[in-house]
């Protein structure tokens, strides 16, 4: 059986969902694993449902003979990778980093870069279907600044397909005064 079916198979058996796997040199065995999304929810990998996962893990790779030095188990993070659609949907309104596998070129009419593969902005569903992220290239004002109302930044949009992404991932935003709560659909 193949190290992916392996602990595809262990993960999920466990009730959680298998992030990626990642060996580097050296022998470690890096396993990422998240809980199972559903509309609503946000409930978060924690120290013990890691350990939980590595004891299981640590027994069956044994069991079925595979090598490894050293085994980690880990939650996404802050800059989790985004993979398929449900991913996407999930978060949806977020802040993400995302990589395209070719270049702008001509497509943005002259107002983004044509070798531009590298974007970060607001992540939303396309009106004809997809995912489009908005952005605006000025920097933010310093904090305690006013912001005119009338002086607005212009916002760009890039539309795309999944299959164009070389990688997606949330972006490392931190915000130390706690999390914000989500916004109700129709406020502002």
């Amino acid at each position: 059986m193949a190290l992916q079916d392996i602990v595809e198979q262990v993960v999920t058996g466990l009730g959680y969902e298998l992030v990626e796997i990642e060996r580097s040199a050296g022998g470690l065995l890096r396993i990422t694993i998240d809980l199972p999304w559903a509309p609503g929810s946000e409930e978060y990998v924690t120290v013990e449902d890691c350990e939980k996962v590595t004891r299981q893990l640590q027994f069956t790779l044994e069991v079925e003979e595979v090598a490894y030095s050293r085994l980690e188990v880990s939650s996404p993070g802050i800059d989790r990778p985004l993979r398929g659609e449900r991913d996407f949907e999930r978060f949806e309104g977020e802040v993400i980093d995302l990589t395209l596998k070719a270049p702008m070129g001509a497509a943005a009419a002259g107002q983004v870069a044509a070798n531009r593969k590298k974007f970060r902005g607001t992540l939303e569903r396309a009106e004809g279907g997809g995912w489009q992220i908005t952005w605006s290239d000025e920097p933010p004002p310093p904090p305690g600044r006013k912001v005119s109302k009338k002086k607005e930044a212009p916002v760009q949009v890039l539309g795309f397909e999944l299959a164009e992404l070389k990688e997606a991932r949330l972006a490392p935003i931190v915000n130390f005064k706690g999390r914000r709560p989500k916004s109700v659909a129709g406020e502002s």
